[in-house]
């Protein structure tokens, strides 16, 4: 027996169990800047960046406070390649680990109930892979399954979580923990180029961690459907090029000319598919990717200030992580938007490919 769901789509009854977000935890590292402070310490260990051209850049972000894993009385660029890896090994399971923490916390639930991980990053590369060095920590189960993404930049939380979806809808009885963690600071480098200035000025570190499974309507939002598009014509728009050793940023500022379209065509499929329209919508979780992104999404989807709060205060508050971003959005939405009991959501991430990633959720 199949049921109406009151939005034209057939679907199981509410006793039915599909995955759903069951958890969700952030964190960032103890070193909290605000932009000003980011932009003076910029310029005094980089000369070039005393222009106002560059000033401007940092200070119009609408960012006021980024997070980073390095104290800034120590810290003195350029630096090696090696310094960088360093900070990249040394600050990226800790920081994972107190989101998974408050993940459990928040989803009530034990290590031991974790059948499966999935960790996403892009900005450093170590073997044994995080997922084999987070559940050591973790004194996780030996038969746990477990897959490293890697380099699929901002909208790398969103192939996890379809990664963990496919997991538990396969086997119901067993759950699947989504960790990203990026340490940008780990890619700080230094050219005169306007990208890098960009990326310097954007981005920061940062972790999330999802608990999927299958659990009660109450428990979480439902994970409806995903969507992708990968646009290659603009695969060497954005990502990351290796210059002597080091991760330098690729960021052209063509992604501000294409966000909204590309964005517009993965929502419109969505809703579509689902017999939804944008006025059934209540949560927009859009990826902060920077502060014209944000502005482009808004103008093509026709949003307001409001349905955007979130993915601001997100981008106000800690900049870009790249792909914990997105949950940080979501865990805003969730904690001040207070979602009722069939209250739809989209989330939309924006990353290398060019891959534009998103998600429909309903509580």
């Amino acid at each position: 027996m199949r049921s109406q769901d009151g939005y034209g789509e057939k679907v199981t009854p509410l006793n039915y169990l599909s995955p759903r977000v069951l958890g969700l935890g952030t964190a960032v590292p103890k070193f909290r800047y605000s932009q000003r402070e980011i932009y003076d310490m910029s310029a005094r260990v980089v000369p070039q960046y005393k222009h106002p051209r560059i000033e401007q850049i940092f200070m119009n972000s609408d960012i006021d406070y980024r997070h980073f894993s390095f104290d800034s009385s120590t810290f003195s660029p350029p630096e090696t390649a090696d310094q960088l890896h360093e900070r990249f090994a040394q600050s990226s399971v800790p920081l994972a680990l107190d989101a998974i923490r408050q993940c459990l916390t928040s989803a009530n639930a034990r290590v031991e109930e974790i059948d499966a991980i999935i960790a996403v990053t892009c900005t450093g590369y170590l073997c044994p892979g995080l997922s084999a060095l987070i559940a050591r920590e973790l004194k996780a189960k030996s038969n746990l399954q477990r897959s490293d993404l890697v380099g699929m930049g901002c909208a790398g939380a969103m192939p996890g979580l379809q990664r963990a979806y496919e997991y538990t809808s396969t086997y119901p009885d067993r759950k699947a923990l989504v960790v990203t963690v990026e340490i940008c600071s780990a890619c700080y480098y230094i050219d005169e180029s306007l990208e890098t200035v960009v990326g310097n000025a954007i981005c920061a570190d940062g972790a999330a961690a999802v608990l999927v499974g299958v659990g009660e309507p109450d428990s979480g939002p439902e994970i409806l459907r995903f969507e992708t598009l990968l646009d290659s014509r603009y695969i060497e728009t954005v990502g990351f090029q290796f210059k002597a050793g080091k991760l330098s940023i690729v960021l052209s500022k063509d992604i501000r000319g294409v966000a909204g379209t590309l964005a517009a065509q993965v929502i419109g499929s969505m809703l579509t598919e689902r017999g939804l329209d944008k006025k059934d919508i209540r949560f927009w979780v859009i990826h902060s990717g920077g502060r014209r992104v944000i502005d482009a999404i808004k103008e093509s989807m026709v949003l307001t200030e409001e349905q955007l709060a979130s993915s601001r205060c997100v981008l106000r508050n800690f900049g870009n992580m790249s792909s914990p971003t997105v949950l940080f959005v979501l865990q805003d939405a969730m904690k001040n938007g207070r979602p009722a009991r069939g209250d739809l959501g989209v989330m939309l991430a924006m990353g290398p490919g060019l891959a534009v990633e998103g998600g429909l959720l309903r509580w």
